[in-house]
């Protein structure tokens, strides 16, 4: 970039030095499509890094434009979206807009034929203004504004969760054609984010207060939600709530006469692509045991899912740039060399530290004009990861600490760069301009695979 150039948005397309490919179908008109068969995705991610990085001129560029930058290969959302058609493919994912609100995420997935779970109005109009049909939306937020679930009337999404009975009163009131999913607590004690601290009823109030209010008020009970928590760890408690799920259809059904609404079974989120072998197998035998064929086809029973990370997670990587160091006297501390300051922290893209508990990696992208990024060459033992770091974000806030500790391979300065791989889940969705940094940061998009869609 030259020095008098300016960005224009957030985002910028791939062009021809940085190939990508689409398939025809996927319309994406700020994105060229360009063929390519060759590269793997860690080329195209450091093809994208260098070229950025190196149109950037230090000495003479406006503010800003050395700011932090992600580069989202949609490849990778498209790999995974494939892998859970392929392992869960009577589960149909609903993707949680929370996650990560980037568009260009949301139109592939809804290309792909993914549904979306939205939990407030803005993520619902957000979803609705791409065309999508609004019975493709779960409204999965078991406590709404009032004035959000008149909005979701209006918008006819007719799918809600609910815990509690104050929520089938207002249901009552201002949307009572909703359907609802009655959601329940689950064991996520070991989850990396847990979710039932907050939401979900027990199975007895499930039974015994919630149904029978929804059939005294006349509402429409639709089926059963649950949520093991984000990053979830603990496998059994997927049985155990598909288990719990069964005890209420049952309920629904044979007591509360449910029989024609109640075939929805909501299997929440959690997911995580490293352990998603392990995860889909307890789901399918659990769904196996407490759901079998002859029930499923009884009732017309249809599985979703709220996958959020699972899908981004891996697809972003975060640039920085290393805007002041701050050496350590060895008297001071032996385990800190220097305290580095980037371009970017936990009010920014890097909020998943606090939020999200997360530990992001951080790699040396650029030190002293020479790149290396997933450099394969053997660095000398003596040296390797030696260089010790404190890592700390750009505001005047002594919170705002990305490491404390960090070992890189090269003794990094100002001026250089640092990167960290799989940044996609719940980093730049709640990023803030505190101190006034800025809080969009801008985004250049590769693919690493031939997307076909729907």
């Amino acid at each position: 970039m030259s020095p008098s150039a300016k960005y224009d948005g957030t985002s910028e397309c791939v062009n021809e030095k940085v190939n990508s490919h689409y398939h025809p179908n996927y319309q994406n008109s700020n994105l060229k499509s360009i063929v390519n068969t060759k590269k793997s995705s860690s080329e195209l991610i450091a093809q994208a890094l260098i070229n950025h990085i190196s149109d950037i001129d230090h000495e003479v560029c406006e503010a800003g434009e050395e700011d932090s930058f992600f580069v989202c290969d949609l490849g990778q959302v498209y790999k995974s979206f494939q892998i859970w058609k392929q392992n869960l493919p009577q589960v149909h994912p609903h993707y949680a807009v929370k996650c990560n609100t980037d568009i260009e995420v949301i139109k592939l997935l809804e290309q792909l034929g993914a549904n979306f779970d939205c939990a407030s109005k803005n993520e619902i109009d957000t979803i609705l203004n791409l065309g999508v049909s609004p019975d493709r939306i779960v409204y999965a937020n078991p406590c709404k504004t009032n004035s959000f679930i008149r909005h979701a009337k209006t918008s006819n999404v007719n799918l809600t969760t609910v815990d509690n009975c104050q929520e089938l009163h207002k249901l009552s009131k201002f949307h009572p054609e909703c359907g609802i999913l009655i959601r329940i607590a689950t064991d996520d004690e070991t989850a990396q984010c847990r979710l039932s601290t907050k939401f979900g009823c027990s199975i007895d109030s499930a039974i015994n207060e919630l149904l029978p209010l929804a059939n005294e008020l006349g509402l429409k009970v639709r089926g059963v939600a649950f949520h093991v928590g984000s990053g979830a760890k603990d496998f059994d408690s997927i049985n155990k709530a598909v288990k719990d799920a069964r005890i209420i259809f049952n309920k629904g059904i044979e007591q509360y006469g449910y029989g024609d609404s109640m075939n929805i079974l909501d299997i929440g989120g959690g997911f995580e692509l490293e352990t998603f072998e392990q995860s889909s197998l307890v789901v399918k035998s659990s769904l196996q045991e407490f759901f079998p064929q002859t029930f499923i086809e009884k009732y017309a029973i249809k599985f979703i899912a709220e996958p959020g990370r699972f899908m981004v997670s891996n697809a972003f990587t975060l640039a920085t740039h290393v805007i002041a160091r701050r050496d350590i006297p060895q008297s001071i501390s032996e385990d800190i060399t220097a305290m580095i300051y980037i371009n970017d922290g936990v009010y920014g893209n890097m909020n998943c530290i606090l939020f999200d508990h997360q530990h992001p990696q951080a790699f040396v992208l650029k030190h002293k004009d020479t790149f290396h990024y997933q450099e394969q060459k053997i660095v000398n033992d003596a040296t390797k990861g030696k260089h010790k770091f404190s890592i700390w974000g750009p505001t005047c806030d002594g919170l705002d600490c990305v490491s404390t500790q960090t070992q890189l391979d090269y003794d990094v300065q100002v001026g250089d760069w640092i990167y960290f791989p799989n940044l996609g889940a719940y980093t730049s969705a709640a990023t803030t301009s505190f101190n006034g940094f800025k809080d969009k940061a801008h985004i250049i998009y590769v693919s690493s695979e031939t997307i076909a869609t729907k």
